[in-house]
């Protein structure tokens, strides 16, 4: 036994190694418990040789979304599948076909992958829910826009009496870090017709769900916060190599000093303005005004990529303060409920065709956008006193921002903001021209 042990005692040390180094954020969310990504093959139709399935792609979650390039899903099929045709979407590959000589499938892979079609699909390829390149909005954003659906007639079964799901599914949204749980039977997906007086019921319902992992992804931060008051001069900047390091020269291939010449490759390499955090986007929370029963924050996102617009984009901001009522002026917000802590979230996005577009950089200067936030007072917890007035968390678009160290928090004077006494020059000065009146 314990030789056994002995053996065994470095694969559970890595296994306690593994889940310390998974972060909360990586493994559980606690600002969106309930957070996934949902596929769902609806069989409404049999067919000769298989079935006809409505496959919908739903975004459940609350402020992550699905970015440029869009998703793309694949699996396995469990027998010898073929998909015949499709609506709103498409497969990659058609794969060898030529057991089918009278009717060609439009894939006959294994393992088909699958891509949505953009919104200039012809009309007659499309379909409801369809055709948006991929893209799916954050479900507390536009939840009009948080799903995505297409039409799959799937054959080569024979006269098989069972049907089988496929399995293996995988999710890229756009990049990795997605796991998804196998697909299985559901409760049958319920329809209304008639003006809703008439219940349509599928034959089939199949789920897969997929959560999100930026520890599996493996992926550099995108994001950085810096931070800034109105009662101390000092801006802590984002941490140094927020975003990663990279050559600090004048002009490199990722990397362009402002007032340089703009990047004009054509490729998908992202090319950003130099800076000491590396980060495509900067987040800025400044303190902007105290009152009486009030006060004011300035929140800023600036886009150092020369080469990408962020549509539709979101900021996240975890803050004690929102426990009390709070105004934005220029964004959209709402407050999301959270699981396992007291602080509140708020989440922001532009408005429609005003500011929802965070443009790229150009050589004149940083695209931008920016709101002011009015908050209400708790008298019971409201400071200025050691940096209790900047964010716990920030994230962009669902993307953890890097926060600068608590003890670089610009702090608050040891005497009373706003209560210097006159410099002394200044007090002789109101003494001349008083007696230049008195004189006069």
């Amino acid at each position: 036994m314990c030789l056994a042990f002995h053996r065994s005692w470095p694969l559970a040390l890595m296994l306690v190694l593994l889940v310390a180094s998974c972060n909360l954020s990586d493994c559980y969310d606690p600002m969106d418990p309930n957070g996934n990504i949902t596929i769902t093959f609806d069989i409404h139709k049999w067919t000769n040789d298989g079935y006809v399935a409505r496959v919908t792609v739903q975004n459940y979650y609350q402020y992550r979304l699905v970015d440029k390039p869009g998703w793309t899903i694949g699996w396995t099929w469990a027998n010898a599948e073929v998909i015949w045709s499709m609506y709103g979407a498409f497969a990659t590959q058609q794969g060898n076909c030529s057991n089918h000589m009278f009717q060609v499938p439009h894939s006959c892979k294994k393992d088909p992958v699958i891509l949505d079609l953009t919104p200039e699909a012809a009309p007659e390829n499309r379909t409801e829910g369809c055709c948006q390149s991929g893209l799916l909005s954050a479900w507390s954003v536009v939840p009009s826009k948080s799903f995505s659906s297409f039409e799959i007639q799937v054959g080569g079964l024979g006269k098989m009496t069972t049907v089988h799901p496929p399995v293996n599914l995988t999710l890229l949204g756009p990049g990795p870090g997605y796991t998804c749980g196998p697909v299985s039977d559901a409760e049958p997906t319920v329809s209304s017709d008639i003006g809703g007086k008439r219940k349509v019921q599928v034959f089939r319902t199949w789920k897969s769900t997929c959560t999100y992992s930026a520890f599996l992804a493996n992926k550099s931060p995108v994001c950085c916060a810096s931070l800034s008051s109105f009662y101390n001069p000092t801006v802590t900047s984002c941490p140094m190599c927020s975003c990663g390091c990279s050559e600090a020269k004048q002009n490199t291939s990722s990397c362009i000093s402002p007032g340089n010449a703009h990047p004009n490759s054509r490729d998908d390499t992202d090319v950003l303005q130099c800076t000491d955090h590396n980060c495509p986007v900067r987040v800025h929370w400044h303190v902007k005004n105290n009152y009486a029963d009030h006060w004011r924050v300035k929140l800023t996102v600036s886009n150092y990529n020369y080469k990408r617009n962020y549509s539709n984009w979101n900021i996240l901001v975890q803050h004690p303060g929102f426990n009390q009522s709070s105004k934005a002026f220029s964004f959209n917000s709402t407050m999301l409920p959270t699981v396992g802590f007291e602080d509140e979230v708020a989440l922001f996005w532009g408005y429609d065709s005003y500011n929802n577009e965070l443009l790229q950089a150009n050589h004149d200067q940083l695209g931008s956008v920016t709101t002011e936030i009015l908050l209400e007072k708790d008298a019971d917890s409201f400071t200025l006193s050691n940096g209790w007035a900047f964010p716990r968390k920030i994230y962009f678009n669902g993307e953890n921002c890097q926060m600068p160290l608590p003890d670089t928090f610009p702090m608050l004077p040891n005497h009373d903001v706003g209560l210097h006494p006159p410099p002394l020059g200044f007090l002789l000065l109101l003494t001349l021209l008083s007696l230049k009146q008195l004189l006069d």
